[in-house]
């Protein structure tokens, strides 16, 4: 298989709706964070790549047929040069509901001190921090410089993406936009939602009874 859509969004944009909606639209595997909880083997190819070591892109994601959140779309210039036919999808939202949103989600996990990890896990938060470091370079727990570096990271994918490879897409978009792009048709069932944010904090106290 080869990559029909990279995410260049970053996470708390629907990343996770839309690896359920492209696996529905492609039939196939859509990479996601979350891959990497059932592949700790996948750890520390992107820790290596956080330092500058790229994989074989084509061989390390060839069950994927599409990529969205991080880690992938920290690397969506790399992935969009060799994958030079896919799709370039970025997801957005508003940068202070981004923030809000990741505070309240994910930005805990990286910061907080890890106490219980699942075995083969033990590298995820340093790879993970690794990578903010090199790839989105501010202090995510200071909203004014985190939700600047949101809006250059944005930014930058519209400079780099020519217009007729990039979809810019909202989770309330829908199916329509990213069906049009792909020459796909809109299938007759409503657009995946999940991982809100109270979503994201049950299944958090559901494996850590200590964040209740």
């Amino acid at each position: 298989m080869t990559l029909r859509v990279v995410g260049a969004g970053l996470g708390r944009t629907g990343t996770l709706s839309l690896k359920i909606a492209l696996e529905r639209l492609l039939g196939a595997p859509c990479h996601h964070m979350m891959e990497l909880f059932g592949r700790p083997e996948q750890v520390p190819v992107w820790h290596a790549a956080a330092r500058g070591e790229m994989p074989d892109w084509n061989e390390f994601l060839a069950r994927y047929q599409a990529v969205v959140d991080w880690p992938a779309a920290a690397f969506w210039r790399e992935l969009s040069e060799a994958f030079p036919e896919a799709l370039v999808l970025l997801s957005v939202r508003d940068p202070d509901s981004w923030w809000k949103s990741a505070s309240d989600t994910i930005f805990p996990e990286i910061l907080r001190e890890q106490t219980r990890v699942p075995p083969g896990l033990e590298g995820w938060q340093p790879m993970v921090r690794e990578l903010l470091g090199a790839r989105f370079d501010a202090p995510i727990e200071n909203r004014q410089a985190a939700t600047a570096a949101f809006e250059a990271h944005n930014g930058r994918v519209r400079e780099t993406i020519a217009a007729n490879r990039l979809l810019e897409w909202r989770a309330g978009d829908g199916w329509e936009p990213i069906c049009e792009a792909l020459s796909l048709p809109v299938p007759d069932e409503p657009f995946p939602r999940t991982n809100s944010t109270s979503e994201f904090i049950a299944r958090r106290e559901a494996h850590d009874p200590k964040q209740r």
